[in-house]
């Protein structure tokens, strides 16, 4: 899928600084003030609805697809389609631009989409004395049975107490993808476990040296590698409350782990998306741990990898001897409609449809779909056409195998590692010695967005 891509999917790092400048243009006057808003039957205030307002959505510039596939679909409901960065990378663009809306009490979009899990967690909630930004969806604004047919727990980074306040685009489960042409080349065994997914890493860089079985230079590292070692750097424990124990034996068994990976190169400090990556890597990624979207974005993308027909496999998520596999999620993406909305009736279908619908989550969309349903057909779908060396299941498994022990705070992990860790592992620290540096990066993090930190 494409995390966000995080899908991203999840994630687009190719949003261009003119779709930027557009934004700030175009959204002047895409909404009005509050003024005469009243209690709606949705559960949040509604100002007067139009059913023939045209409605904006912002989107990335992998979710433009999308849009264009609404259209198609819908012809009859007038929309304005302005691409952003999607908030990739913790950029925070979408609270940022939101903000400003709700100062000015004018401007804001309808339909939003965001790369990021964790925004329900200030779009929920009341700004600048007014109605929070996003629409509560499980009042009766989207129907209760679509909700129901979502992937169990894929919404759970969209509820706040009790109240759905986002759809999720696609799920970023982190499976473990493999080149079996080499495996069967080399005489490897997939492994199971983490331990053996180290063992093999020490044997590649002593007999194959320049080959690679993960990497460690993109801010969703810790969600790939902490969070799928039960780490418990950010438990999500109320509204404003998170704790942060990186000294824990899983962060500290993850750490240890990915120092002897990358002190023997097999894990390199490169991010994916960079042509260095392509340029060093291509044909020599033995494997690598990494979110479903993984798939189009990374391995069958004329633009990166470029694996050919018939030598990705993908095994299940790893686990820790004598554990149960947990795995993390790298994005995926989320859906919000505006409370604002002129138009809720049209901003919902438009929601409901780059969610569920087959036009573009089965024929279109690159990752794993959300929505139960399209995820079927999804599967069936990506294992007709040829390209994989084995079947799907594990990314069906990995989807409902995500810890619920790692939260969805306003703050961005991605962004505090990217800040703290990211160049000291550049500087060569070993991240068993940065466990205390992150803890207390994670703990001022949260501590500026009003947490209270155990």
């Amino acid at each position: 899928m494409v995390r966000s891509r995080r899908a991203r999917s999840i994630r687009s790092l190719l949003t261009t600084l003119g779709g930027v400048a557009v934004l700030t243009v175009a959204l002047a006057g895409c909404g009005d003030d509050d003024g005469g808003s009243t209690a709606g039957s949705y559960g949040f205030p509604q100002v007067t609805q139009d059913d023939k307002a045209p409605i904006t959505v912002w989107v990335d510039a992998d979710r433009t697809k999308a849009a264009d596939a609404f259209k198609k679909a819908h012809p009859e409901v007038p929309i304005q389609v302005v691409t952003y960065d999607g908030s990739a990378n913790g950029s925070n663009s979408f609270r940022t631009k939101i903000q400003l809306f709700d100062r000015t009490q004018s401007g804001w979009p309808d339909v939003v989409f965001s790369t990021q899990n964790n925004d329900a967690a200030w779009a929920s909630q009341p700004s600048n004395g007014k109605q929070a930004f996003a629409a509560v969806l499980n009042g009766g604004l989207v129907p209760k049975d679509t909700l129901d047919k979502f992937t169990p727990g894929a919404l759970n980074p969209c509820t706040v107490e009790g109240k759905v306040y986002c759809l999720r685009n696609d799920l970023a489960q982190v499976v473990l993808w493999y080149n079996k042409a080499l495996f069967d080349q080399f005489g490897y065994q997939v492994p199971a476990t983490w331990q053996e997914y180290q063992a093999l890493g020490e044997k590649v860089a002593q007999e194959h040296p320049g080959h690679i079985v993960g990497t460690v230079g993109d801010a969703w590292t810790p969600e790939v590698f902490f969070w799928g070692s039960k780490c418990q750097a950010n438990e999500i424990t109320g509204p404003k409350t998170v704790t942060v124990n990186t000294t824990t034996p899983q962060c500290q068994r993850a750490a240890t782990m990915l120092d002897t990976l990358i002190k023997n190169g097999t894990t390199p400090n490169v991010s994916v998306f960079t042509p260095e990556f392509v340029k060093k890597y291509s044909g020599k990624v033995l494997m690598m741990p990494g979110p479903a979207w993984y798939a189009g974005a990374i391995f069958n993308n004329p633009q990166s990898l470029k694996v050919p027909a018939g030598q990705l496999g993908v095994a299940p998520p790893l686990a820790w001897q004598g554990e149960e596999a947990v795995t993390g999620n790298v994005g995926g993406g989320t859906w919000f409609v505006s409370s604002h909305s002129k138009n809720l009736k049209a901003a919902e279908k438009f929601a409901e449809f780059v969610t569920t619908a087959d036009d573009y989550q089965v024929a279109v969309a690159p990752g794993y779909p959300a929505y139960g349903p399209a995820a079927e057909k999804w599967v069936k779908k990506q294992e007709s056409s040829g390209y994989y060396a084995t079947d799907l299941r594990a990314i069906v498994t990995a989807g409902t195998s995500i810890w619920p022990g790692w939260g969805s705070g306003i703050f961005s992990q991605e962004a505090v590692w990217a800040k703290t860790m990211t160049p000291a592992i550049a500087d060569g620290k070993s991240l068993v010695t940065l466990l205390p540096e992150w803890q207390t990066a994670i703990k001022n993090q949260a501590q500026v967005n009003g947490y209270t930190v155990k």
